[in-house]
């Protein structure tokens, strides 16, 4: 969101961010903002977060079975369910405060930028009735193309399943089955919070669903070079590695040991903001493979260092990674499959070897695999050997850079940079108060109309009434035919 915020300002914009008082990433004062900051809880706090994603990672090493996924999906909902109960809160905290509702209104703001993946903005924006662009990979209740777009799960994967978009009958029935449990976890751990919430101040007509559907305008934070081909809508604008720019140059330190390197290049790793650190004997491990390769490694860690760390390898609390990844030194990244790292690899053609850990992070890295250009490693049956051949696969197999490098060229290939286009769809709406002709209005119809079930059930009856008819007649000449052949016969 920084880095639009950023370009909106650029371009002269004066941009309001409200964040809760425990935000993590939105700090209150910046040049680029004036903040709105709220005395309540969003849920979404560092401490909450990373003791989350610890009990996650401690469940998946417990051991490798459906099982374990069915209690990793079931501790994923739950902790998910206290995050939107704080956000339910936090929306009546802000309906209900009537100054603060009021300077909103006499602001006359001219549209409302929110990322859906918990409902505040959504809800803000129509509470306040202004035009509304999402920034989106995820709303509060799935992927966001599922509920925007047609997604024939015949050969869209849900995100999570790990599949393709070529499906054997068997991978079929198990997108549908994990489509079923996604469904049944968003009606028990999502929308029974926000139910009485919408009821209250949009009234019983309107559903929950078609608050986010109703939105003028969907910023996808993906592409086509990494998304598999779907159906899609007019109102959804693809600015996949819209935060991806040229390399600048490192600092002074980085760019010395980079160079150190030689002819053999450098490796960088990073596991995301959300997992700073590894369990020892994973960290170990890693750091053994590490020690055996001639390249040099740029590793962000946080935790205690390893013991069996090499003279090769540079531990950092933080690292420039798309300045790094820009760097023609880097001839791998090991990453764990977040969106932004894969599209800044693809951006710069830099292959993957990949440590998928939670969340989207496998089907993300499998996008990439499928296309050549990542190898992706369990990580909680890995072992130093299987870590040091994947890696040495991926710097000596010289089809993985051919094929990220193909990706990087189809992905700049574009008429417009992807966040060029963004902040002309945002301007766009801006100038037109909306944009309500490419927004299908499909969403207000019942889903029995949406589905034709209605009209399905009217042609069969129309048939089975002329099937019926035709039935009588037949019925009553062969009757009369009787009838008069007895006769002939008294």
């Amino acid at each position: 969101m920084k880095v639009i915020i950023e370009e909106l300002h650029s371009r002269g914009h004066h941009v309001s961010v409200m964040r809760s008082s425990d935000s993590w990433y939105i700090k209150e004062t910046s040049p680029l903002y004036t903040s709105i900051t709220l005395d309540m809880e969003s849920g979404f706090d560092e401490d909450f977060i990373t003791l989350m994603v610890a009990r996650l990672l401690e469940i998946q090493r417990e051991e490798k079975s459906a099982w374990a996924r069915f209690k990793m999906e079931m501790e994923q909902a739950q902790k998910t369910s206290e995050i939107h109960e704080k956000t339910c809160k936090l929306i009546e905290h802000i309906f209900e405060n009537k100054d603060l509702m009021q300077s909103l209104r006499d602001a006359k703001y001219d549209l409302v930028l929110t990322d859906p993946v918990t409902p505040s903005g959504v809800m803000l924006a129509h509470y306040l009735s202004l035009p509304l662009v999402f920034n989106v990979r995820w709303t509060s209740h799935n992927e966001g193309h599922f509920l925007i777009a047609p997604s024939p799960l015949s050969y869209v994967p849900m995100l999570g399943s790990e599949l393709s978009d070529k499906m054997s009958f068997l991978e079929r029935l198990l997108n549908i089955l994990i489509f079923g449990f996604s469904e049944f976890q968003v009606t028990q751990y999502v929308t029974p919070h926000y139910v009485g919430l919408v009821e209250k101040y949009f009234g019983p007509d309107v559903d929950y669903f078609s608050l986010f559907q109703a939105a003028d305008l969907w910023l996808m934070r993906v592409d086509f070079v990494f998304e598999f081909p779907r159906p899609t809508m007019p109102n959804v604008i693809y600015m996949g590695g819209f935060q991806c720019k040229p390399a600048k140059p490192l600092p002074q330190h980085l760019e010395e040991f980079v160079q150190s390197s030689g002819e053999h290049g450098v490796i960088i790793m990073s596991l995301g903001t959300l997992i700073g650190k590894l369990p020892h004997d994973l960290t170990d491990q890693i750091a053994a493979a590490f020690a055996k390769l001639p390249q040099k490694v740029i590793w962000r860690h946080t935790g205690d260092r390893p013991a069996t760390l090499g003279n090769n390898t540079l531990l950092v609390d933080w690292m420039p990674q798309n300045d790094l990844l820009g760097h023609p030194k880097i001839k791998a990244f090991v990453a764990h499959g977040g969106t932004n790292g894969v599209q800044e690899a693809i951006y710069h053609g830099v292959p993957i070897v990949g440590l998928p850990l939670i969340f989207d992070q496998r089907d993300n890295l499998l996008k990439i695999e499928v296309r050549g250009a990542a190898k992706i490693i369990d990580i909680f049956t890995m072992n130093q050997d299987i870590f040091l051949q994947s890696i040495q696969e991926v710097l000596h197999e010289p089809s993985y850079r051919m094929n990220m490098q193909r990706l990087s060229r189809l992905h700049r290939d574009q008429p417009m940079k992807p966040l060029d286009q963004a902040l002309f769809w945002i301007e766009f709406v801006m100038r037109h108060k909306g944009a309500a002709h490419l927004r299908t209005e499909s969403y207000r119809m019942p889903w029995y109309s949406y589905h034709s079930v209605d009209v399905t059930l009217f042609l069969v009856g129309v048939v089975l009434l002329i099937l019926g008819t035709f039935a009588a007649l037949i019925k009553c000449l062969c009757s009369k035919l009787c009838l008069r052949t007895k006769s002939k016969h008294d």
